[in-house]
């Protein structure tokens, strides 16, 4: 792999990394590194514990790296092993347990990476159907026209557009359920 490309995936050094690639895995951490400051900080502010939390991080991502399942989404198993490390310092440094629990809520509720990383998922689950089905899925799940709409524009009946969009739906379920184990 040449991770002297600019901005190389993380997806792909951290697979390069698994299978040995020992510059793509200083790469790997360099780039995780960076993220994990501006992560924390934004959740921290100027709080001298950040680069502890980094490297604590960085350890954390080390020990676990066998984990890591290259079918699945690399910033998902980052950024969790990194929302973790945030509880436990925040229970850790915080005296009053009931608003630890409610800052780590706000803390973690705030997490812009999950979002993306959810996204980019429904995507690839996406892209596996059939192109009809996905158009309906789009449409009625995520756009939020009705069943009715749908079978207007398509031409399909709303019971034919009901079973192509439960059989999009569970094959999508089906498929993360297969990723899962």
């Amino acid at each position: 792999m040449d991770v002297s490309a600019p901005n190389p995936p993380l997806d792909a050094l951290m697979i390069a990394a698994q299978a040995g690639d020992e510059a793509a895995y200083r790469a790997l951490l360099k780039a995780l590194a960076a993220t994990l400051r501006s992560y924390f900080a934004r959740r921290l502010g100027r709080d001298a514990s950040v680069e502890d939390l980094v490297q604590d991080t960085l350890i954390a991502i080390h020990e676990r790296r066998a984990t890591y399942d290259p079918q699945r989404p690399f910033a998902a198993w980052f950024f969790a092993i990194a929302r973790y490390k945030l509880i436990d310092h925040l229970r850790a440094t915080r005296r009053n347990a009931s608003s630890a629990v409610d800052e780590i809520d706000d803390i973690a509720g705030a997490d812009e990476e999950a979002p993306a990383s959810a996204r980019l998922d429904l995507e690839r689950l996406l892209d596996g159907l059939p192109q009809r089905s996905r158009d309906i899925v789009r449409t009625v799940k995520i756009e939020g026209q009705s069943v009715a709409e749908v079978s207007l524009r398509s031409g399909l009946s709303p019971t034919a557009i009901r079973v192509l969009l439960h059989r999009a739906v569970k094959t999508m379920s089906a498929k993360v359920g297969n990723s899962r184990q």
